[in-house]
């Protein structure tokens, strides 16, 4: 039942409200005004939050405030917030970046020294509780008609056998018409390989000596002429000097380019990468990749490996399938299984091993390639395309996730749009069930409206909360949406949640904190008006979303665990202290998010066995690594009411 204001709130209100009309405001703007003040009444009623939950802004100091372009919950509780250069092209001219770690228990807030631009990097969680880094930004864009200087990729050889030979970024390449052109970053080019091979001879003759084989080393570098103008324009395969150089390298190294043109050039990525220690609170650098990559999905295997695959490279050119594979124990990359994808694409560790990939991505790469879902199988590098989503033309910045518990093996699609500046939206759901014998997806309910960068995060009670985005593209046409709805995976329905104040498009983010609470960061709004005349600020408010369990009493009801270890034994069990035990009813083991541009691959919530004595419970999880993958868990206990525990932290071994 609707709440209804006190008699004298209406008075109150209607009274004020005809003061302000007299005083000379038009009847529109009073009924606005009065509005807004019934609306702050009825939200913060009690009946109203046990029913839709509450939101309140964090307060931020604003020496900690950032753009937030990357969130991810540690194994302390607390979430690391990446902003690199925050899309703010004077941060990174000025070597400007930003990392801010937030203490949710607290609400403190630390500077985390930033050694790199790791704006629009990949990031997945590791086995032992560290967060794995890799990618982010290069060079910024330059759109067409502002590129001034011709550019390009630069091919760079060496045919020394005996080393290796770095080119510090500025490095000048001159053609052989007198052109100069610099590198915009650091190159190293391997030494040449050098093969011997036995030449035939005929019999009864002596042998011939080794023949030996030299195939150049070679690497790529983006290069920019010095001056501007169209002196520097070139479609002519050439061989270029590189100055500086004495010695052998000064005959052995040299630079190759096609094609140096004033054509748009894209963002470019590169290869670092980086493991946060969250005990030490700092990066730690490991090997390169060795591909650069912007905008890259990393997705954890069952073994703790992680699988890096597309992103833009060190020349903005899209990675042509070619992916790669990190070993946390050896700290170093691999090459992978090749397949093509488009820029961030959502992609699921499935029971079994294969990767199940959704077809929600963020953007780069052409309309009519790597769009279409599909299961891949990584060992056999076999990718079985599944088609028969309703709109597939409007997967961009759609979201996607594994639907708890993962036991099921149901992932479900939820709005999106169409490719690039397209103002297209969709409400479409979509679930597929890939236990089945031939997965197809099935039509869900639809949202309230076609919506883009939607956020959607698991809750310990087997529901979805969604929140925020846009109808057009970057909230366009001030599209943004101020809604929030749960989805119930039992019933495939959505129901209301209360609204968010902030409004959240690109370059947003939502996560599951350790109490049960949602928090949301970050928004990067193409314009500021709805007719698109003032440019957009990146939004820094922080909203916290308090669900329905935890109103009224239900923090002072919601069960306890009590004492027990920091690691699963070898059959998933361990057991907890508790005066709640009579009253638990359900545990869930939820792995932490790592989230951009509404892209997060890394949550998952799985189902617990649960057995109980009158003062413990003790809880098991599947051994199956392929649907609970090693590293750091949330364990939530439940009571028969869906109020969730405080979550302890514990380890799932690698098995």
């Amino acid at each position: 039942m609707a709440h209804r204001p006190s008699r004298t709130f209406r008075k109150t209100l209607l009274g004020g409200g005809a003061v302000l009309v007299l005083a000379g405001l038009n009847a529109p703007a009073a009924l606005s005004f009065a509005e807004e003040r019934y609306h702050a009444y009825k939200i913060s009623q009690p009946g109203y939050k046990a029913r839709y939950g509450s939101w309140h802004r964090l307060d931020v100091p604003r020496a900690y405030r950032l753009n937030a372009v990357h969130a991810a919950l540690l194994r302390t509780g607390k979430v690391l917030l990446i902003a690199g250069s925050g899309n703010n092209q004077r941060n990174f001219d000025a070597g400007s970046f930003t990392t801010i770690l937030w203490n949710p228990a607290d609400n403190t807030f630390k500077d985390v020294p930033t050694p790199e631009d790791l704006f629009c990097a990949g990031h997945s969680q590791l086995p032992d509780g560290r967060l794995l880094v890799a990618g982010g930004t290069a060079r910024y864009e330059v759109l067409d008609g502002e590129v001034k200087r011709a550019g390009g990729g630069m091919r760079v050889r060496n045919e020394s056998p005996d080393r290796a030979v770095t080119l510090k970024k500025g490095t000048v390449f001159r053609s052989p018409t007198g052109v100069e052109y610099v590198s915009t970053q650091d190159v190293t080019v391997p030494k040449a390989r050098r093969r011997f091979t036995v030449p035939s001879s005929a019999s009864g003759r002596p042998p011939k000596p080794l023949e030996a084989k030299v195939t150049p080393g070679e690497a790529r570098v983006f290069v920019q002429a010095r001056e501007e103008g169209p002196r520097g324009l070139t479609t002519q395969a050439a061989q270029y000097e590189i100055l500086g150089l004495t010695g052998k390298d000064a005959h052995g190294v040299h630079g190759i380019a096609q094609k140096l043109t004033t054509d748009k050039q894209d963002f470019q990525g590169i290869k670092s990468a980086y493991e946060f220690d969250p005990v030490a609170e700092r990066y730690v650098p490991v090997a390169p990749m060795q591909d650069a990559r912007w905008y890259p999905t990393l997705v954890t295997l069952q073994d703790g490996r992680v699988l890096a695959v597309s992103g833009l490279d060190d020349i903005g050119h899209i990675v042509p399938g070619d992916n790669e594979i990190y070993d946390p124990g050896t700290k170093k990359w691999t090459k992978g299984p090749s397949h093509y994808f488009p820029t961030y694409p959502a992609l699921f560790l499935t029971q079994g091993g294969k990767l199940f990939y959704s077809g929600s991505n963020a953007g780069y790469g052409p309309a009519g390639k790597g769009r279409v879902p599909g299961l891949w199988d990584l060992r056999k590098n076999v990718f079985q395309e599944i088609r028969g989503i309703a709109d597939p033309d409007q997967l961009e910045t759609s979201a996607s996730l594994l639907l708890p518990p993962a036991q099921d093996q149901k992932v479900m699609v939820l709005g999106g749009g169409g490719v690039g500046e397209s103002p297209r939206s969709t409400a479409r759901t979509a679930v597929i069930d890939l236990k089945a014998d031939s997965p197809v997806f099935r039509a869900g309910p639809a949202l309230p409206q076609g919506t883009r960068y939607l956020s959607s995060v698991l809750l310990p009670d087997d529901t979805v909360f969604t929140t925020g985005g846009s109808r057009d593209y970057r909230g366009r046409g001030a599209s943004d949406i101020l809604g929030a709805q749960f989805y119930d995976p039992e019933a495939n329905a959505f129901r209301a949640a209360a609204a968010p104040t902030v409004g959240r498009n690109y370059h947003s983010e939502a996560l599951l904190l350790p109490d049960g609470r949602v928090v949301t960061f970050g928004s990067d709004p193409l314009f500021g008006d709805k007719d698109n005349t003032r440019l957009g600020t990146f939004e820094q408010r922080v909203e916290i979303y308090t669900p329905p369990y935890l109103q009224g009493d239900a923090p002072r009801r919601r069960p306890v665990l009590g004492a027990g270890p920091r690691e699963l034994d070898r059959g998933g069990r361990a057991t907890f202290r508790t005066r709640d035990a009579a009253r638990i009813t359900e545990a869930r083991l939820m792995r932490p998010s790592a989230v951009t541009h509404t892209t997060d691959v890394e949550q998952r919530s799985i189902a617990l066995r649960l057995t109980k004595t009158e003062n413990s419970v003790t809880v098991q999880a599947p051994v199956d690594r392929t649907l609970v993958p090693p590293g750091w868990y949330m364990l939530f206990a439940l009571d028969d009411r869906g109020r969730p525990s405080v979550a302890k932290w514990v380890r799932v071994g690698a098995g």
